[in-house]
């Protein structure tokens, strides 16, 4: 009896495979896509059953060379290295931040300098200040309404410098506690607008360690551990 090679065979799915709901531990899609976490790198032998398979339907006058054979088994491979590679990332990924969340315990209960020029008043409230020469500077605090709380001018050296308010505004009125702001500006020695960077002192009282990265809370605000410029050691110490 002869053999028609160009018979069409059917078609065979692999074991665990389905057109409807997966039997599985993960969920199928509509397009009967599961979307368990299982990749193909957890079953072997799936890949076997779909070789052996594809072995046995293939067109008997024009099968598979070995290379063939051999390209897929490579192509398995490198699959399958990617996918554990991929979870040694995921374990890399969760060590550093472990790693972020000890750093940034390590700063609570200490005095810190960060990046910034808004902080919370309550008896006292310091700024640092960063000229890059000696000028005048004229100082100006605002309430979070905008109001102008204090101003006045004062003489900067180069390099860092401390600016700590008690609340009296320019008048000696007592503020009230609360989010102030403070901005300096200066000039230089030809009378043209000088930069003068602000930095926030003050203690970090906690951390939220379920953000990422997590968060130091300093003043009322919120800042990352990057934000960090030194850490002080007493009110009126030096990095």
């Amino acid at each position: 009896m002869a053999v028609d090679a160009t018979m069409l065979t059917p078609v065979v799915s692999a074991p665990g495979t389905s057109n409807g709901t997966s039997s599985g531990s993960g969920s199928s899609t509509g397009s009967g896509l599961t979307t368990s976490s299982q990749g193909i790198a957890d079953n072997f032998q799936t890949f076997l059953t779909l070789l052996t398979t594809q072995l046995q339907h293939q067109n008997p006058l024009d099968p598979l060379d070995t290379n063939q054979f051999t390209q897929q088994l490579v192509q398995f491979a490198g699959v399958e290295q990617q996918l554990k590679s991929n979870d040694q990332l995921k374990q890399l990924i969760a060590i550093e931040k472990s790693a972020q969340s000890t750093q940034a315990l390590v700063y609570v209960g200490n005095t810190v300098a960060v990046d910034g020029s808004k902080t919370q008043f309550n008896k006292s409230a310091t700024w640092n200040l960063v000229s890059p020469q000696a000028t005048s500077a004229t100082i100006t605090i605002t309430s979070a309404s905008g109001q102008t709380a204090y101003s006045g001018n004062f003489n900067l050296k180069q390099g860092n410098a401390s600016f700590v308010w008690d609340g009296k505004g320019t008048d000696g009125t007592q503020w009230p506690a609360g989010t102030y702001t403070l901005t300096a500006t200066g000039k230089d020695s030809k009378g043209n607008d000088l930069a003068i960077s602000t930095e926030i002192q003050g203690v970090v009282d906690s951390v939220d360690l379920t953000a990422s990265p997590p968060l130091l809370s300093i003043g009322g605000q919120t800042y990352t551990t990057d934000k960090i410029k030194r850490v002080v050691r007493g009110a009126t110490g030096s990095s």
